[in-house]
């Protein structure tokens, strides 16, 4: 019996994940991550990493975050605690949904999760105050590979939920991106990986 849903997106590999619960009268039990079944959401790498990260300030946005070639990586993104609005920018070279982007509402209620890609950028906006979400990621994170996409930038005008209340002086800093922006070409196992 598989213990996911798979919920395909408007945009190209961006998968919404629904995990399902096992309950009784102590509680219940939900697995986050099958290599097997995920699979049908395109994560067809294994897992280099798990992140842990805790964003204290309802309104505060992190991202968005990407890496550039080989060192790509797609994300499987959950939310422990709180409540996030995650994102993921389609920063493909040649994709017919190029800086489109989609959003999903994490919880921790909810027990959702999003498959972000290789070639997308990836953020979130915390919903509530002490959120702590979680991600699995398929490339060990390479600092000097590293890129970031100013999260209100006007080429992509994302409807974040509520009025950001801080980022990161890294991330608040990126300039805009530019026609001379092309977006990232992925080898053909990456494109691959990306379709659901």
């Amino acid at each position: 019996m598989s213990r996911f849903a798979f919920t395909p997106t408007l945009l190209d590999g961006v998968t919404l994940i629904q995990r399902k619960s096992i309950a009784d009268e102590r509680g219940f039990f939900s697995r986050f991550y099958c290599a097997e079944e995920f699979i049908a959401a395109g994560v067809n790498k294994p897992i280099a990493q798990i992140n842990h990260t805790l964003t204290c300030k309802k309104g505060a946005v992190r991202g968005l975050h990407f890496q550039l070639p080989p060192h790509t990586e797609a994300k499987v993104v959950s939310c422990l605690k709180g409540e996030i609005f995650d994102v993921a920018v389609d920063i493909r070279k040649n994709s017919p949904t190029f800086l489109h982007w989609h959003g999903e509402t994490l919880t921790a209620d909810n027990r959702t999760s999003l498959v972000v890609p290789e070639g997308f950028a990836h953020g979130f906006q915390a919903l509530t105050d002490d959120c702590e979400i979680i991600y699995c990621v398929t490339a060990a994170y390479s600092a000097e590979n590293e890129r970031i996409i100013n999260a209100i930038d006007p080429a992509i005008a994302i409807s974040w939920p509520q009025q950001i209340t801080e980022r990161s002086v890294r991330d608040s800093e990126q300039p805009y991106i530019d026609s001379t922006f092309a977006g990232l070409s992925l080898p053909a196992t990456s494109q691959a990986q990306g379709t659901a």
